[in-house]
C-alpha cells in the first residue's frame, strides 16, 4: 500500500510539474504580447506609470510560477520541502502585491497588515539562513 501511495503521490506532483510549466509558458507568451502591444502603441515606445505596473505584476507572477517550478523538482528529486525556497515565493509574491497595489485606495490598517508580513517574512528568512549557515 505505501509502495502505491509513494507511486501516486509522484504522478500527481510530476502533473502538477507539467501543468505549472504550461501556466509560466503561456504567461510568458501573455506578457509579451501585452509588452508588444502597449510599446506599439501611442505615444510609440512609451509605457504609462499603469502599465508598467501591469507588466511588473505579470513579470512576478511568472517568477513566482518558476520558483514554484524549482521548489517541485527539488521535492521530485529529494523528497524534501526546502523552506527557503517556499520563503521566497512567499516574500515574491507579497513584493508583486505591494508592487501593484494602490496604496491610497486602501485604508491604514491594511497597509499595517502588509507591513507586518513583509516584517514577518523577512525575519523568519534571515533566522532561517541563518540557522542553515551554523549548521555547516
Amino acid at each position: 500500500m505505501k509502495k502505491f501511495l509513494n507511486l501516486f503521490e509522484r504522478y500527481i506532483i510530476t502533473a502538477l510539474l507539467i501543468m505549472m510549466i504550461l501556466v509560466v509558458f503561456l504567461n510568458t507568451i501573455e506578457l509579451s504580447i501585452i509588452l508588444l502591444k502597449e510599446l506599439l502603441n501611442p505615444p510609440f515606445m512609451l509605457l504609462d506609470i499603469n502599465n508598467i505596473l501591469d507588466i511588473f505584476g505579470y513579470f512576478l507572477t511568472i517568477l513566482i510560477g518558476l520558483e514554484l517550478i524549482d521548489a517541485t523538482k527539488i521535492y521530485l528529486v529529494e523528497e524534501v520541502v526546502h523552506v527557503e525556497v517556499i520563503f521566497l515565493v512567499a516574500i515574491i509574491a507579497i513584493a508583486r502585491k505591494v508592487i501593484i497595489l494602490d496604496v491610497k485606495a486602501l485604508p491604514p490598517v491594511t497597509l499595517f497588515g502588509i507591513a507586518s508580513i513583509i516584517l514577518s517574512l523577512s525575519v523568519g528568512y534571515y533566522l532561517l539562513k541563518q540557522a542553515l549557515n551554523t549548521k555547516k
